[in-house]
């Protein structure tokens, strides 16, 4: 019993069950704050409650029992749902490359990646190195099958990969026109029965026999093609047929092409086969299918949004908004592009059929006016007018272009500004001024932004030698449309009348950034250079214009005047040597050939050049001086005196020509001097006496002239004037080139210097707004 103790009392085990824990009235939940606060966070955390204790503090004993997920640790774990107080994870565990899976995935990924690389190099341009990437691509397929196969998965090959891989390969072939092997490449894909589909690809085959001119095996293509493509695919369809017809017109088989063409205006008309039914009607003659053909063409439905649509509203902001921001989007223009494309369809099958229809081109004009104006196209009827006056210039009778453009002097603003500035432009080349600036007053008036009207106008005022306001013509017609290159052009012009050659030049330099192959205007910078004492830079310019127009003799022959300039006289002989070669007939030319030849002591080679001048100017003696002069120096004495002979024949009171045939005569003892030395004597006394006669009847000018002048000055000025004219009789025997005096002016050289015109463009490139009139341009 001394080992037995029994309890106390006050040590009750038991005691403070019965306590009642506020924490779990449901009841006053709402006005605990602890489960509010819980409840308004995120982690529902409560305060820490107290541990319950007996009633003097002692720890409450545990049970028997555990209750899962708890301990009886007095500490409380914190909040941790992440498990992030465990620290870090584990690293993961490396891949390991050397398996055959892994070595798979890697040779598809390089696979793909390089059939990218092939698909982007050719969308830039960069068709070789499409080429190769695509070579490689192929190359690396093999070797994945070959893993496949080593690994025992020949079964999983990707029979995807290898159809991509394939088509590619043959698509760069093609694009570097290497068509053996791209339809060979072909030929793999489109018999092997595994892959899906694969018969379409030889539309692309087809495609390479056209290329090819193989047009036979080209439809023979498209017909399998055709073939094998379901109903479904109708536009595919469609547009295999289109190229059947196609084909059928570059065999010339007509007939068939129209077969083709009919079909598809039936199914599912569209403007570029309508057009192409109207050219095989008219190869065959057709006229009222021609006009059936048309009538299908214009009402051939766009499927675009009216115009009226991008017109904003006044009263709501948000569809404002809305408009300006589709207004100018890919859609609308590429709406605006296949309404241009329509209208210019139209108008050229219009222009085609015209003549064909009917028995007059007028008659056929007007029928075709009449069917456009009744179809969605109305606004193309007034072009079409105006086409038809274009014709009449074609045709040469221009009363009936002018009376056919007048007509439009009572429509519409636009119109009436496009036929008026057609009618300024006639009456400019035909030199009528006046008329010229009536109709490009009435062209402003109509449009005052259209830049072909003021171009006329400045054209008008740079003719009447008003040149500063000839360039704010110019220059108003540059900021209505800043790529207006005539209206640029022809303020270069008008500044380098002015006298203005930096300006000039700056003008000539940005139409050259424009027009970078233009002769004209390298010749005009060269030209400026020049002006500007810069012969070196002008040189440089027409190099290049001659790099552009070899042929050109007039630009060969200003090279040649410059490095003669310069001192460079072999360089100027080879492209003065190289001008006449191409244009024999330039007086100058040959004048400085002649001359050189006389200047190197080559006088045998000199004589074939003033005996062509002599062809050219028949009546001007000095040349023929100059062929017996060149005999004379190079010892032919008698071939000299023969040459003298017939010069005396043509020219007999030629006193030069006696004086040397006395001279020759005396020297090799002929008996014939003393019949020249009379012939010589009376000419001289017939010069006197005309002398005489012509200095008393200026004496005679002159006193009159000094009685009735109200200034002493005047006469003394026409005196000096006199006395500075050069005697008539002087000697032509010249060695050198800078004695010879030639009036003679080729009148195939540059001519006055005149602005382009701005005449209204229409559908043709070969239209006059682009006829160029300019003096200091490169002649044609």
């Amino acid at each position: 019993m001394e080992h037995v103790h029994l309890a106390v009392e006050e040590d009750d085990l038991y005691s403070g069950y019965n306590d009642y824990n506020p924490t779990f009235d449901s009841e006053e939940l709402e006005n605990d704050a602890g489960f509010q606060q819980a409840v308004r966070t995120s982690h529902g955390r409560r305060p820490p409650v107290s541990i319950c204790n007996g009633p003097d503090g002692a720890a409450r004993p545990m049970t028997a029992v555990r209750a899962a997920g708890y301990t009886s640790s007095l500490a409380r774990s914190t909040f941790d749902p992440l498990g992030q107080s465990r620290g870090p994870a584990p690293p993961l565990e490396a891949k390991n490359e050397d398996t055959p899976e892994e070595k798979i995935k890697i040779l598809e990924k390089k696979v793909n990646d390089l059939i990218e690389e092939s698909c982007m190099a050719q969308s830039m341009g960069a068709l070789q190195l499409a080429l190769e990437k695509a070579k490689e691509a192929g190359r690396k397929e093999r070797a994945l099958v070959r893993q496949r196969e080593q690994s025992g998965n020949a079964d999983h090959i990707n029979l995807d990969l290898t159809y991509s891989v394939l088509l590619n390969l043959a698509n760069q072939y093609a694009n570097n026109e290497m068509y053996p092997e791209a339809l060979n490449s072909y030929q793999v894909i489109v018999k092997n029965k595994m892959f899906s589909n694969a018969g379409r690809l030889k539309v692309n085959m087809a495609n390479i026999y056209f290329k090819q001119k193989n047009y036979p095996k080209a439809i023979k293509f498209y017909r399998m093609a055709l073939d094998q493509i379901s109903n479904v695919h109708k536009e595919m369809r469609i547009k295999i047929m289109q190229n059947i017809g196609v084909v059928f017109v570059r065999m010339g088989q007509y007939s068939d092409a129209i077969t083709s063409f009919e079909h598809i205006m039936s199914e599912s008309p569209n403007i570029k086969t309508g057009f192409n039914l109207i050219l095989c009607y008219y190869a065959i003659g057709d006229r009222e299918r021609m006009k059936k053909a048309f009538q299908k063409l214009i009402s051939v439905p766009l499927g675009i949004d009216d115009e009226d649509k991008y017109i904003p509203s006044n009263d709501d902001a948000s569809s404002n908004m809305v408009i300006e921001a589709i207004k100018n989007d890919k859609l609308h223009q590429m709406e605006r592009e296949l309404k241009t494309l329509a209208e210019k369809y139209i108008m050229t099958a219009a222009k085609l059929i015209a003549p064909a229809i009917e028995t007059s081109f007028a008659t056929g004009f007007d029928w075709c006016v009449d069917m456009v104006k009744t179809s969605q196209y109305v606004e193309l009827a007034n072009d079409l007018e105006i086409n038809k006056a274009i014709t009449y210039l074609r045709q040469k009778d221009f009363n009936q272009a002018v009376e056919t453009l007048k007509t439009f002097e009572k429509k519409d603003s636009r119109v009436k500004s496009a036929a008026a500035t057609n009618l300024s432009f006639l009456y400019f080349l035909e030199k009528d001024y006046d008329q010229a600036d009536r109709y490009a007053d009435l062209a402003m008036n109509a449009d005052r932004y259209n830049p072909a009207a003021l171009i006329n106008k400045g054209n008008t005022v740079f003719v009447k030698q008003d040149y500063e306001k000839a360039a704010e013509f110019y220059k108003e017609a540059l900021r209505n449309d800043s790529s207006c290159t005539e209206a640029l052009y022809n303020l270069g012009l008008a500044y380098k009348r002015l006298n203005r050659l930096e300006e000039a030049l700056d003008c000539f330099l940005k139409l050259h950034a424009i027009l970078r192959n233009s002769a004209q205007v390298m010749y005009q910078l060269a030209n400026l250079c020049e002006l500007l004492e810069d012969p070196q830079q002008a040189i440089e310019w027409l190099m290049q214009v001659i790099s552009v127009t070899p042929t050109d003799p007039h630009a060969l022959a200003k090279l040649g005047e410059l490095h003669d300039g310069e001192g460079d006289k072999s360089q100027a002989f080879q492209y003065y040597y190289e001008s006449f070669r191409y244009f024999p007939s330039n007086i100058d030319v040959i004048e400085w050939l002649g001359a050189y030849y006389i200047e190197t002591q080559f006088c045998e080679k000199a004589i074939q050049y003033f005996e062509r001048a002599t062809l050219i100017q028949p009546t001007q003696v000095k040349w023929r001086l100059m062929v017996a002069s060149c005999y004379r120096r190079s010892g032919n004495y008698q071939k000299a005196l023969e040459t003298y002979k017939d010069i005396h024949c043509k020219f007999p009171e030629n006193v030069e020509c006696l004086r040397f045939l006395v001279r020759l005569c005396t020297d090799m003892g002929l008996k014939e001097v003393q019949e020249y030395a009379t012939k010589l004597k009376k000419v001289e006394k017939m010069k006197e006496i005309r002398e005489q006669v012509s200095s008393s009847w200026l004496s005679h000018i002159y006193f009159k002239y000094s009685s009735h002048s109200s200034s002493s000055t005047k006469g003394e000025r026409l005196s000096a004037r006199m006395r500075s004219l050069p005697a008539s009789n002087e000697p032509y025997e010249a060695s050198s080139p800078k004695e010879l005096d030639v009036s003679y002016v080729d009148p195939l050289g540059p001519q006055m210097e005149r602005p382009k015109t701005g005449a209204k463009k229409r559908v043709d490139d070969d239209d006059f707004a682009d006829e160029e009139l300019g003096d200091d341009l490169l002649p044609e």
